[in-house]
């Protein structure tokens, strides 16, 4: 099983505490959660700031000297949509960053994608573009192109190009899930050399708390099976992690046994893998959607 790369989504502007934290220019909140996260085992973490209008660019370069202070061996991934910010946090970055991200609009990557050179950074081409969100995988696929030929004419490799697809929530849009499956399955024809992630708590967005992780887990198996390299989680689900590296292979199996429409028996398993394959059925459509899928 090749590497597959966890980028902790925990340090966000949205969180009250780290919000509160950021305005406050309190360090503290901030640096315990990159130490847990740093501990947790993730490659990258995510530091989220927001649009970040007002006093983004000294908010940046404030919080990425806080946070490389105490865990300078973990590289970030820069989330802000002020190109100001972005590059005030470039400048002081110690190592590679990540840019996330760059969305496939003219005026976004013409603006963020000359950071990308200058600050010898790697990039997250977001598939949004100029009419939001695509409708399937070969929307996904014209968008992979645009983004390519933009990157081309920054002298952009496509090595430092992590392509995320965007996820949408289960419970609404099923067959987005299916079809950025697809899209996996091109994206090497069209990129070689690219990496891909994703922001992969979107897929459990608007269901109940409990119910969460296990989506999150059954579909990133999906997503790696096809190919994706990568994906901005949980920091602290360990199994997750477990998932991701090898840890649960029969797990895996048999949410690959699902996909190909294979004959399982459910009922003769243990109760965490009836919930891999009961999960696993609902994302693959094979089993209506609704809040109480594991009881069924």
């Amino acid at each position: 099983m090749s590497k597959f790369y966890r980028i902790g989504e925990n340090l966000n502007v949205v969180t009250k505490v780290y919000g509160q934290a950021m305005k406050e220019r309190n360090a503290k909140p901030l640096q315990e959660v990159a130490m847990k996260q740093a501990e947790a085992g993730v490659d990258f973490i995510d530091v989220n700031i927001g649009p970040a209008r007002k006093g983004g660019e000294e908010l940046m370069e404030w919080i990425v000297k806080a946070i490389q202070e105490v865990v300078p061996n973990v590289p970030l991934a820069l989330d802000t949509s002020n190109i100001a910010a972005m590059e005030a946090g470039l400048k002081v970055h110690k190592g590679r960053a990540i840019i996330n991200s760059i969305m496939a609009r003219p005026e976004r990557m013409d603006g963020m994608m000359p950071l990308v050179k200058k600050y010898d950074a790697d990039m997250i081409g977001l598939m949004w573009g100029p009419e939001g969100m695509p409708r399937d995988e070969n929307e996904r696929g014209m968008l992979t192109a645009e983004i390519l030929a933009k990157a081309a004419e920054y002298d952009i490799e496509n090595e430092r190009i992590w392509f995320d697809p965007i996820i949408a929530p289960l419970n609404i849009q099923q067959n987005q899930l299916i079809a950025t499956l697809d899209y996996m399955h091109m994206l090497q024809d069209m990129a070689p050399g690219s990496k891909s992630t994703c922001g992969l708590s979107n897929c459990s967005n608007g269901v109940p708390d409990d119910l969460r992780p296990i989506i999150n887990r059954a579909f990133v198996v999906m997503l790696q099976r096809n190919g994706m390299v990568s994906a901005i989680v949980d920091s602290f689900d360990q199994e997750l992690a477990d998932v991701v590296s090898g840890k649960m292979p029969e797990a895996v199996q048999i949410v690959y046994d699902i996909m190909d429409g294979k004959s399982v028996d459910i009922p003769s398993m243990s109760k965490t893998l009836q919930n891999y394959a009961k999960t696993a059925r609902v994302i693959m459509g094979q089993v209506l959607f609704s809040d109480s899928w594991l009881e069924i």
